[in-house]
């Protein structure tokens, strides 16, 4: 299992990501961070719908609600042009830490 502090700090580029993959709402975008991570990623409504609130006062992602498949209308979400650059700046930012890390974990042996 993922901690909780890893996973909260992952949430929006995760989210970002998702979308810029195609409009979802917000239990499809629990079961498929579930599914990418193994399960090993836990989501809750209670966790995810309050950063999707966030993001669109941010003006990152937009909302409208669905009637699909003559099921209960659901609220779907899709990445905005902001958005799509906020997702670009939060790639960067975990390319950094990731190279840091791999530093830190891999050091490259010397010659002797």
């Amino acid at each position: 299992m993922i901690s909780k502090t890893l996973t909260a700090a992952s949430t929006k580029p995760i989210i970002l990501g998702i979308l810029k993959q195609g409009s979802s709402y917000g239990y499809l975008i629990i079961k498929k961070i579930k599914e990418l991570s193994g399960g090993k990623m836990q989501y809750s409504d209670g966790m995810l719908y309050p950063v999707l609130h966030k993001m669109e006062k941010d003006g990152w992602i937009e909302s409208s609600w669905s009637l699909k498949n003559e099921t209960r209308p659901r609220k779907y979400y899709e990445i905005t042009t902001l958005g799509k650059e906020a997702l670009h700046q939060e790639q960067s930012q975990w390319a950094q830490v990731n190279s840091v890390l791999n530093q830190i974990w891999e050091p490259k042996t010397e010659i002797q």
